[in-house]
């Protein structure tokens, strides 16, 4: 199993990246290195899991890619955008108790 086995879906992945999403992080050619890089991740992730686990996952700060076992030859790939704002702040104060 390789990169090239999940072309469809990383293809798909970047024409809506560059259709639908905003990031102020990374360039549509940043974006399908990141991808690239999380796709090998993911695989390893995968095919070094443990016996009981069915998945595979890696993700960064605007994707996470995760291969989920299946009957078939190959593990479903699913590419999500993890959606976030440069302007939502985290809070820092405590809550008084």
């Amino acid at each position: 199993m390789t990169v090239d086995t999940f072309k469809t879906e990383i293809a798909e992945a970047l024409r809506s990246f560059e259709k639908f999403i905003v990031c102020l992080d990374k360039t549509p050619e940043d974006f399908a290195a990141s991808m690239i890089t999380l796709m090998e991740k993911a695989i390893k992730a995968y095919e070094s899991r443990a016996e009981n686990l069915r998945h595979g996952i890696a993700l960064d700060k605007q994707l996470t890619i995760i291969l989920s076992q299946t009957e078939g030859e190959f593990p479903l790939c699913g590419i999500y955008f993890n959606l976030s704002s440069p302007y939502h702040k985290n809070s820092t104060h405590k809550k008084n108790k």
